[in-house]
């Protein structure tokens, strides 16, 4: 198996998703009429956008609609509550809904929650382990 690991996301507009994206910092390697590839983390994930009729069709699925479910949360780590809250000021400039504002839980997490451009649901979470409750 390759050391390889990648996403796939349908986008109805690739367009506006990749200055969606480029506005919270991400950068991407791939760009053609059909898909884009961000790049995401310290190693570089590939989270690949394909139009939605592309995505439909090497799926062989219909693509969930996300005004109603959720498919995946994608998470992203922070490194301190600072960069939550420029990240959900962020999403909100480039056109992205915060649906849940930065909030600290259980006393160790700090974080909030944003769909894109096409609902997909994403979150940014700081934790400060040293506060982490022991088991």
């Amino acid at each position: 198996m390759k050391n390889e690991f990648w996403l796939n996301l349908p986008v109805k507009d690739l367009k506006r998703s990749k200055d969606f994206f480029t506005q919270l910092g991400f950068s991407y390697k791939n760009d053609s009429d059909t898909m884009l590839s961000l790049l995401a983390g310290k190693q570089d994930v590939v989270i690949n956008l394909f139009k939605e009729n592309e995505f439909k069709g090497f799926s062989g699925n219909e693509i969930s609609d996300t005004k109603n479910a959720t498919e995946v949360l994608f998470n992203i780590g922070a490194e301190n509550k600072e960069e939550v809250n420029e990240f959900a000021q962020k999403v909100k400039k480039a056109g992205g809904k915060v649906y849940r504002e930065p909030e600290e839980k259980d006393g160790w997490m700090y974080g909030c929650g944003f769909t894109d451009l096409d609902g997909h649901r994403w979150s940014m979470l700081y934790m400060d382990m040293s506060k982490m409750p022991k088991a």
